[in-house]
């Protein structure tokens, strides 16, 4: 199909058939568990449930950051949800996060279990939690929310649009490609003048915003997402690549990149966490055949 075969939507939608591409086995215009299976749960207060697509990376991140920085309570176990094989549509999973999208995370050192979904959702509540990597002055923490709610606002432009388009689109498509490819660079744009200013997203202090754009835009800029760095310029966002390079080498960052990641290369993989250890102790049972997931 091309773009000038002119197709012409129904009146009314029905789902009759797979789109196609990357996921589309797993896709439907339905919510709801569709197989009955409990979620494993392990000793530390805080289970995570995820995988280590840019949005996974995120949670995995200010964990690391969180126990490099001394919280010991934030010690967690983290178990793969693999989001190819319909893991998000088990029941545990929808218990816990009736929207099917990872991560999610349930704190089990409140009286009773907390459950907490959505990325940012849950940066908020462990930077808040922990007292760590949010500012506390009004001005400071307004300008942190801001750009964390401008990821969360920001990146399905990237991932479900140009993502989706760029990589996972059954066949090429011109106008989608080339209209979100127009957004993203727009968004970099807007990225590249903020960072000019500033150290860090949202001042001099690193903070949860810079954990939450980092998976994305940092990865697009570095090569690591959607192997389209030189597709979209990354080279000339120098202030964003200065960024993206800084934060890539901070060990916590390392670490947190590595959770629950089954696709890649072996070495950067750690299906499951459960002890700082694992990191050292990782063997070859824990990893999986190579593959790719973005979500």
């Amino acid at each position: 199909m091309s773009d000038a075969d002119g197709y012409q939507p129904p009146k009314v939608w029905t789902w009759d058939a797979e789109s196609g591409g990357t996921f589309a086995s797993i896709n439907r215009p339905i919510a709801g568990a569709t197989h009955d299976k409990a979620l494993p749960v392990g000793r530390h207060p805080l289970q995570l449930y995820s995988l280590a697509t840019p949005n996974g990376q995120k949670v995995t991140i200010l964990l690391e950051e969180l126990l490099a920085a001394g919280e010991a309570g934030a010690e967690y176990d983290a178990y793969v949800v693999n989001i190819r094989d319909g893991d998000q549509f088990s029941s545990g999973f929808v218990e816990i996060n009736p929207n099917s999208k990872i991560p999610a995370l349930v704190d089990r050192s409140t009286p009773e279990p907390t459950r907490v979904f959505e990325s940012g959702a849950i940066l908020l509540y462990l930077a808040e939690k922990f007292g760590r990597f949010m500012p506390q002055a009004p001005a400071a923490r307004a300008e942190a929310l801001s750009w964390l709610f401008w990821q969360m606002g920001s990146a399905p432009y990237l991932g479900g649009g140009f993502g989706h388009f760029y990589s996972y689109a059954p066949f090429k498509l011109e106008y989608p490609i080339n209209r979100f490819t127009m957004e993203v660079k727009r968004q970099l744009d807007v990225l590249d003048k903020r960072l000019a200013d500033t150290r860090f997203i949202a001042g001099d202090d690193y903070t949860i915003a810079d954990m939450a754009i980092w998976p994305w835009y940092g990865g697009l800029v570095r090569g690591v997402l959607y192997d389209a760095a030189e597709f979209v310029g990354a080279a000339a966002y120098t202030n964003v690549v200065r960024w993206a390079d800084e934060i890539a080498q901070r060990p916590a960052v390392q670490r947190g990149r590595m959770v629950n990641r089954i696709f890649g290369p072996p070495e950067e993989q750690l299906h499951e966490r459960h002890d700082a250890s694992d990191f050292d102790l990782r063997t070859q049972d824990k990893l999986a055949p190579s593959d790719e997931a973005v979500s």
